[in-house]
């Protein structure tokens, strides 16, 4: 049974870039479980949600509380051995995915036990050729693929998607997020304006230039 205990909760948040406002007093509580779609307008900040929570930003005045733990810069960096997180900017450095993928393996043993990679790589039809070749050989939906697999090989529970299906076609678009909503005990938080994700049923969109969930 999922869970009702938040898992992160935004409290009376206000930031702003270059004197321009960006949130403004935003309470927002994501329960763990929840699959939830952050929607705007391109441009408009909505990612900068998931950076507050990574303490890659700060904001102006207000708190995130993580699991019960309050968000600085002491307890960020156990907070983010929590959290998977994709970005459409798909950065995996150089070298060959087969090694980038062993050295993976090597950050946990408990890697991902229900299913394996070579399985995760037919799910999201990455071809078996592919482990040979250099990450910097590989188009932009076998990155983000990639990306998805390796985050997945992490053994974490809680993802941050940030536009992770911007390069892919209708067909990939729906695995990926197939597989995502498909699992009970993720916490799932969506960037996107992808109607794959908006027109789930079990997904929660909220209305990022709004403020609040949108019915």
């Amino acid at each position: 049974m999922k869970s009702s205990t938040p898992l992160i909760e935004f409290k009376n948040i206000y930031l702003s870039f270059s004197k321009k406002n960006v949130i403004q007093n935003l309470s927002l509580i994501i329960n763990k479980g929840d699959k939830v779609v952050v929607s705007g307008k391109s441009g408009s900040g909505k990612s900068s949600l998931l950076s507050l929570v990574l303490g890659f930003i700060q904001p102006d005045s207000g708190q995130i509380v993580f699991d019960g733990t309050l968000v600085n810069e002491k307890t960020v960096w156990d907070l983010r051995k929590q959290v998977s997180y994709i970005n459409q900017d798909v950065s995996l450095g150089d070298g060959i995915v087969k090694e980038l993928l062993d050295f993976i393996s090597t950050l946990k043993k408990d890697n991902y036990s229900d299913i394996t990679v070579a399985e995760l790589m037919e799910i999201f039809d990455l071809d078996n050729d592919l482990i040979q070749k250099n990450v910097k050989e590989l188009s932009g939906g076998e990155r983000q693929r990639l990306a998805i697999v390796i985050a997945i090989m992490l053994n974490r529970f809680v993802f941050f998607l940030d536009e992770v299906t911007s390069s892919l076609d209708k067909h990939l678009k729906n695995k990926v997020a197939d597989f995502f909503l498909s699992k009970p005990d993720w916490t799932c938080v969506i960037v996107s304006h992808d109607p794959v994700w908006l027109e789930n049923p079990i997904v929660k969109v909220f209305d990022f230039e709004e403020g609040k969930w949108k019915q």
